[in-house]
């Protein structure tokens, strides 16, 4: 439906759910699961997430409701959880049950065979003590098979239940001497792979739960509680009935419970939650505060500006949440491969058993052992976690460090990134210019002129020009009939007639000449980095003023490592080309694109994908949405703005410039950890099914045991997810390099100490101290000045 509407040339957008499913194990059970809700008129797109347990649902809710997509899960062979609801803990203490069982009676019998005749039990003794225990443990397989079937699909479960109900079934008939004799007897067979299936899955879903500990820890930071100013009297509140406006106490060591600004007081607040930062930020009346983060030191006031879903925390643990269910192109190789593998492995386990028992004449027991060995060893999970693993440990680690990767696809591009193209005004430089120079006859009027042009401006350069007319006691005339000239610059009336204010490109399209003195000065200027704009009324050009914006202390470095990884590095800038060129000399970079408009910088982008490169576009989303949109990976810097947040497809929530290296190399060791798990799984069923098939027998005499075989896959599963959480082990080479450099130093006995994992600090006077042990915390705190006059 939705790819029907925009494939008309429209858009279509639904409400959004998160679903947990139970009872999914591979590959083809999220797509049993997709094509069930997609069947569904009125669900947009359905996305399963196998590690999570998850399915990221868009709906059109006039259309289908959550109740018809839990009775299409349902009928689909699955549990519908409650999305409020954790794995139950009673299921997880069952399972344990039929495991311990498993193991204690399956073992012993295996040893069995091992003995003299005259241990062994007969096979009615058999048949008495593994049936029940049998039927018990593998009676989850055998429900989920059935209702697979019973929806016409076929998944592991079917595979595997038809492996352990062959071994049943002949040991039946071997036991009651039906066509077999006593030696099909595969009761402990049969115990044993059905416990090995248990138990893969049971440690796989332990781990599949750490994949997602960084999204459980953003909303461990969600406040619950909260104190609401009421009729000038404190009462706690629920944090989800705050509304926009309230008045909220925010004691010290509390989370702010929601968006706000300070209204009265003024504090230290840890935001590392938020931006991975661990010093302190001061925050004082007027400052803007994020809900999650912690007081750290005096009673503040603030008012609630966000709240519920809106705060930026909400927001992020959103995104993260998505963007763990989305996947990379990588995982359609897997997908297509799921398709056609379980009719395939059921053919070569058909083959297999006709082959050795009706060509090569091995007799009945040999095949059929092959028959089952290879319906178990082949089962499809590995292949099925490979990615999406690995995606959601990448994710979430990337969560950690403040930079959110909003979907797979960016994650998998990010690593084949060529060309890494950097805005210049707020992106390499701060964005907060200063008016530097004055130039022309009448230097008072020239900025009187100008500032009543940007008097409403919100363009970091008008800000700087009314700065700087405030600082000069300049009085600001009214001016009217303004408007802005595409990027170029600003024209009105002041004091009757009409005045320019914009870029030399603006005076020379509107015919105003630029006195000899004036070009030279604005050379000179340009050649010190500074961005000239020229000031003209109707009698001509009246002269200039130059603007100066300091360039991040991140940048230099930023711009080291990318060429370091191999990376093209481009500025691209609206301003002349020598006055961008001082600006790209003081961080490194050699290439540079000048002179663009606003709306230029897409064309820009697009022209150097048509040769070849794949650009990422690092912008702060005001002006160059377009070209963030464009790039093969948009990275909006900005922290939480709601521009920045739409605009990339990587957004950092620090202003560093180095974790625009983070992104590129966590991007690269995840798709790295992605291919090693797609090789395991692949080399893994590609080694062991003609194994299992019989292929070493006639050169070794080898006959692979199911129970191996079992033993195998469940081991294949576990490699694939643990593999993965060695992501979370990851700190990307630029944050290792910048924290030797981030080493604070405990005051008392002077040594090192990492703030990142420091347990023992104080706040003295809004400065946070870092101590290596609780005794060095105590000196301290009996008399800081002691100590800190050492220093």
């Amino acid at each position: 439906l939705k790819k029907a509407v925009e494939e008309a040339g429209y858009g279509l957008h639904g409400e959004k759910a998160v679903i947990r499913v139970g009872g999914m194990t591979c590959a083809m059970c999220v797509k049993a699961v997709e094509e069930a809700l997609l069947s569904l008129e009125g669900v947009l797109e359905a996305r399963v997430n196998l590690s999570a347990e998850k399915v990221y649902v868009e709906y059109v809710p006039d259309l289908v409701s959550l109740k018809d997509m839990k009775r299409a899960i349902e009928r689909s062979g699955y549990r519908f959880v409650g999305e409020e609801e954790a794995v139950e803990e009673r299921g997880r203490k069952l399972a344990l049950v039929r495991i311990s069982l498993g193991f204690a009676v399956g073992i012993p019998l295996f040893l069995l065979d091992y003995l003299p005749g005259a241990f062994h039990l007969s096979p009615l003794q058999l048949l008495a003590l593994s049936l029940p225990v049998f039927l018990f443990i593998s009676y989850p397989i055998f429900r989920a098979a059935y209702r697979s079937l019973r929806n016409r699909r076929l998944n592991m479960d079917v595979m595997y239940s038809m492996g352990i109900g062959v071994a049943l079934s002949s040991s039946l008939l071997g036991t009651f001497r039906i066509v077999l004799n006593e030696d099909f007897l595969f009761y402990h067979t049969a115990i044993l792979l059905a416990t090995f299936l248990l138990t893969g899955r049971y440690l796989e879903s332990r781990a599949k739960g750490k994949t997602s500990e960084a999204l459980k820890k953003l909303m461990d930071f969600t406040p619950t509680r909260a104190t609401l100013i009421k009729d000038g009297k404190p009462v706690e509140v629920r944090a989800e009935d705050i509304s926009p406006g309230d008045l909220l106490l925010v004691r010290s060591g509390e989370r702010i419970p929601a968006d706000g600004v300070v209204k009265e007081g003024s504090t230290y607040v840890d935001e590392s939650m938020i931006t991975g930062e661990p010093m302190p930020v001061h925050k004082e009346e007027g400052n803007e505060v994020v809900g999650g983060t912690i007081n750290l030191g005096s009673p503040i006031k603030v008012v609630a500006v966000k709240v519920g879903r809106e705060t930026l925390l909400s927001r992020i643990i959103d995104l993260v949440e998505q963007a763990q269910g989305s996947r990379p192109p990588v995982e359609r190789i897997a997908d297509k491969a799921v398709t056609y593998f379980i009719p395939a492995v059921l053919i070569v386990a058909l083959s297999s058993f006709l082959f050795w028992y009706v060509v090569m004449g091995e007799g009945l027991l040999y095949s059929l052992t092959t028959l089952i060995t290879v319906l178990v060893v082949a089962c499809p999970c590995a292949l099925g976690l490979a990615t999406p693993t690995a995606v959601t440990v990448g994710i979430g680690r990337g969560a950690a460090f403040g930079i959110l990767i909003k979907n797979g696809e960016a994650l998998e591009v990010s690593e084949r990134i060529t060309t890494v193209i950097f805005d210049k005004t707020g992106t390499l430089t701060k964005g907060k210019p200063v008016v530097t120079d004055l130039f022309g006859d009448d230097k008072e009027r020239l900025l009187r002129l100008a500032a009543a042009l940007d008097r409403n401006s919100t363009h970091p350069l008008g800000k700087a020009i009314i700065a700087k007319a405030n600082e000069m006691g300049v009085k600001i005339p009214e001016s009217s009939s303004v408007e802005e000239v595409g990027g170029k610059g600003i024209k009105g009336r002041v004091d009757g007639e009409v005045v320019l204010l914009g870029s030399r490109r603006f005076m020379d399209e509107v015919k105003i000449e630029i006195p000899h003195s004036v070009q030279v000065e604005a050379g000179r200027l340009e050649g010190e980095g500074k961005s000239v704009i020229y000031v003209s009324d109707s009698r001509g050009c009246l002269g200039l003023l130059a603007l100066e914006d300091s360039v991040k202390e991140s940048a230099y470095d930023a711009v080291r490592w990318l060429k370091g990884m191999g990376l093209e590095v481009v500025m691209i800038t609206g301003d002349r080309e020598r006055s961008a060129r001082a600006i790209a000399s003081k961080v490194g970079i050699e290439r540079v694109i000048s002179e663009v408009l606003p709306q230029q910088k897409e064309e820009e982008v697009e022209r150097l994908q048509r040769s070849g490169e794949v650009v990422a576009f690092v912008g702060d989303g005001i002006n160059d949405a377009p070209a963030l949109a464009r790039a093969d990976v948009g990275i909006a810097l900005g922290g939480g703005t709601d521009v920045a947040m739409e605009s990339g497809d990587i957004v950092l929530m620090k202003d560093d410039l180095r974790d625009v290296v983070a992104a590129i190399q966590l991007s690269r060791r995840t798709m790295s950890k992605i291919k090693q798990n797609l090789f395991w799984a692949f080399a893994y069923n590609t080694a062991l099914i003609p194994v299992a098939a019989g292929a070493l027998h006639p050169f070794f005499g080898v006959t692979f045991r199911p129970e191996l075989a079992g033993l195998a896959m469940a081991l294949s599963s576990l490699t694939v997810v643990s593999l993965s959480l060695l992501l979370k082990r990851y700190t990307p080479e630029v944050k290792r390099s910048a924290e030797v450099k981030k080493m604070a130093i405990d005051p008392v006995c002077k040594m090192e100490v990492d703030p990142k994992r420091a347990k023992y600090k104080s706040v003295y006077k809004g400065v946070t101290y870092y101590f290596c042990a609780p005794g060095c915390k105590k000196a301290f705190e009996r008399d800081p000045k002691r100590y800190l006059s050492w220093n």
